[in-house]
């Protein structure tokens, strides 16, 4: 395979960012500069969502807390924006974009989108992780450009290893 842009998707809660965890995880084994971010585990029922900014933080909690009876999540847009600007201050030395997913910011043309840009006019590969409901916008956003990958972490370490 060649540089561009990957897409993983998963059906089930939190797979992609598990399958993306590991890809990531196998990818700093093998060397690479990475720049982006990745969503770390959580058991916290409150819908807990945090992001690594790679290769060396922050940590950044990218959701409002709505409190203990609160049925779903919400964006902290701010946040994520804030995790965009960390992403941007390094990504003049990376290797590979990372983008732990493709959202309703995207879809509209913000948050990630400018750095997606950026990297793929640099030449960078850039992966991506989205859900099902997003994948119609990054496909929108992407048309041919965009291309699935196995849900495979060591595949997709091989490729970002073949295309860096």
């Amino acid at each position: 395979m060649t540089s561009g842009l990957r897409f993983v998707s998963l059906p089930g809660r939190g797979q992609t960012d598990a399958c993306l965890t590991a890809a990531v995880r196998a990818m700093q084994a093998g060397g690479l500069r990475l720049a982006g971010t990745f969503a770390l585990e959580t058991t916290d029922p409150s819908c807990d969502m945090q992001l690594q900014v790679l290769p060396d933080g922050p940590v950044i909690r990218i959701n409002q807390n709505l409190g203990r009876a609160a049925k779903g999540c919400r964006l902290d847009g701010g946040a994520l924006e804030r995790a965009v600007m960390e992403v941007s201050t390094r990504l003049l030395r990376a290797q590979v974009l990372i983008v732990n997913k493709f959202g309703k910011l995207e879809a509209s043309g913000r948050g990630y989108v400018p750095l997606i840009v950026q990297a793929l006019d640099r030449g960078l590969p850039v992966l991506i992780g989205v859900n099902a409901l997003n994948l119609p916008d990054l496909m929108g956003f992407a048309g041919e450009m965009a291309q699935d990958l196995p849900p495979d972490p060591a595949a997709i370490a091989a490729w970002a290893l073949a295309s860096a």
